[in-house]
């Protein structure tokens, strides 16, 4: 968790990122595992990555299969607990393979459902300057970096959605019920 909320991640101000999760099973594996994995450490944007660095998970409208009726949001924040580094065995999701990868901790969820909407929040963020009507292009990558004054705007509009409660089910039922046929 992160302790302390809001208050505690302003006065540490470590560098912060978008975490593009598309795809349900994968979120399920994040938020169960307590780790990311990427498909390489050569993007600069992961292995810049560092213990301390701050992640706001973000599932785009694909990550739950129906992209006409679900929106791109932020449904909470992560801190990274350990260096990105070559895994012991590759996650795999479909017939992608994630070599490398770390550790997190989570600060509260969003309920199911809930979150900030990234599409409304786009011409406040600097990150997405100049690119505003391809904003989505942005977000091809695992990890968009976030200049500090995003991440506050992006604390500050995720706050009032997240929850207390623990629980994981909504976000990783697919996940379970991937590993329970494959078992």
């Amino acid at each position: 968790m992160l302790a302390g909320g809001v208050a505690a991640w302003q006065s540490r101000r470590m560098p912060s990122y978008l975490l593009v999760i598309g795809d349900r099973e994968a979120l399920g594996w994040i938020l169960s595992a307590e780790r990311m994995a990427f498909p390489t450490a050569s993007r600069r944007e992961v292995a810049a990555l560092d213990v301390g660095d701050h992640l706001f998970l973000y599932t785009t409208r694909g990550a739950y299969k129906n992209p006409t009726r679900d929106r791109g949001r932020v449904i909470g924040a992560a801190t990274v607990r350990t260096q990105v580094e070559r895994l012991a065995e590759p996650v795999r999701f479909g017939d992608r393979e994630f070599p490398v990868g770390c550790e997190l901790s989570f600060g509260p969820l969003a309920p199911w459902g809930a979150g900030v909407e990234l599409h409304s929040l786009v011409p406040r963020l600097e990150s997405f300057l100049g690119v505003e009507a391809a904003w989505s292009t942005r977000l091809r990558r695992p990890l968009v970096h976030l200049p500090e004054r995003d991440a506050e705007l992006l604390w500050k509009e995720l706050t009032p959605h997240v929850s207390t409660s623990t629980d994981l089910d909504p976000y990783t039922r697919w996940y379970r019920a991937r590993t329970k046929t494959t078992a």
